[in-house]
């Protein structure tokens, strides 16, 4: 069986989906099988392995969710996208805003996203689940249907200044609606150690939360080349082999 894995932080622009993208690639090198499931409507994750038009993709994990509320049987490989680099993806687009806004109200609707990973974990090694930037339906879905959490975390003030109310919200559904998962640790991203600041941020967030949670000891550098793997639909290791490497000995 595999292991479900989001990465998760109500703040955007923290590397979550390009965090997705080299961890899943890079266990795909491993010869591991994986799938990556785009759990934002901005359909980051989608954009980053290569579909600039996400919008324009007829079965999305809003089509998915759609069926698995509505009960309906399904092709379990419909949606599934195969990428050159060796791992599927379930995609996103806008659409799934719609679905996020249908579940308000619907009894269980935060174990909808679980029964569709319940019903095809058994094919994967790992499956990687990239949430939006924030702390609503979807990845409520998404901490629910999770084994453990990533939680990227970018080396300045604001993101980690949000991470309380994070880690509160996984506890919250430790407790109450999944007593299995579990925080596999701080991912420090875009760091720039050539400046003063990034060090005094990576020590305070050592501080605060390094007697409790495990931060990674390597880091995900700022780096332009993160940006044109991301352009170019492609993992840092077809633009830039070493850059995540390390931190995929370190995660797994």
């Amino acid at each position: 069986m595999s292991k479900v894995i989001i990465c998760a932080n109500q703040k955007g622009g923290v590397a979550k989906s390009t965090s997705v993208v080299n961890i899943g690639i890079g266990l795909a090198r491993l010869g591991k099988k994986v799938l990556v499931i785009d759990n934002d409507p901005q359909g980051s994750l989608t954009e980053a392995l290569g579909y600039p038009q996400p919008d324009k993709i007829e079965i999305t994990l809003a089509t998915i969710m759609e069926w698995v509320l509505n009960e309906e049987e399904f092709d379990l490989d419909a949606g599934i996208l195969h990428h050159e680099e060796g791992i599927d993806l379930m995609p996103a687009n806008i659409e799934l805003s719609g679905v996020e806004t249908s579940l308000i109200g619907i009894m269980s609707s935060e174990t909808v996203l679980r029964e569709y990973v319940e019903m095809i974990r058994d094919k994967y090694d790992y499956i990687l689940i990239d949430c939006s930037p924030n702390l609503g339906q979807l990845t409520l879905n998404a901490l629910v249907a999770a084994d453990e959490v990533i939680i990227p975390v970018q080396a300045a003030y604001l993101p980690i200044k949000g991470l309380e109310q994070l880690l509160k919200t996984i506890s919250r559904v430790k407790r109450k609606m999944n007593p299995s998962l579990n925080i596999m640790g701080i991912l420090i991203t875009m760091v720039d150690y050539r400046t003063v600041y990034a060090n005094e941020i990576t020590e305070i967030l050592y501080q605060h939360y390094g007697n409790n949670i495990h931060i990674f000891e390597e880091v995900i550098p700022m780096s332009v080349r993160a940006a044109e793997a991301a352009a170019e639909g492609v993992s840092i290791y077809t633009v830039r082999r070493h850059i995540v490497g390390g931190a995929n000995r370190a995660l797994f």
